[in-house]
């Protein structure tokens, strides 16, 4: 292996950007489907979790008494849509640019 394969291989392909230390390039279609549905489960999750804590403190505080099932309706399944909607074409732009440039 000559030197300038050993400096490729370490610093990798620098020509694509990164985000939180992920390349942006390369992404296959079952890839960014899967990204893009992972990011909308954790968005629901992550959203339905603050909405619980958010009522719990509500009705402690306040003494109502809104169900928690709200929580789930009416902000963990429209912020995983709203999640799902945006990832859905990122990843799918990445995917088309990658298949372009081959």
């Amino acid at each position: 292996m000559t030197q300038s394969e050993q400096t490729r291989g370490q610093t990798g392909d620098q020509t694509g950007g990164r985000v939180l230390g992920f390349p942006l390039r390369g992404f296959g279609l079952f890839t960014s489907l899967l990204l893009s549905f992972a990011t909308a489960f954790f968005t629901f999750f992550a959203s339905t979790t603050l909405a619980i804590f958010a009522l719990l403190v509500w009705n402690l505080m306040g003494h109502h008494t809104v169900s928690y099932a709200a929580s789930y309706r009416y902000v963990g399944f429209p912020a995983a849509l709203l999640a799902l909607a945006v990832a859905l074409p990122v990843f799918l732009v990445l995917w088309f640019r990658a298949k372009l440039g081959k």
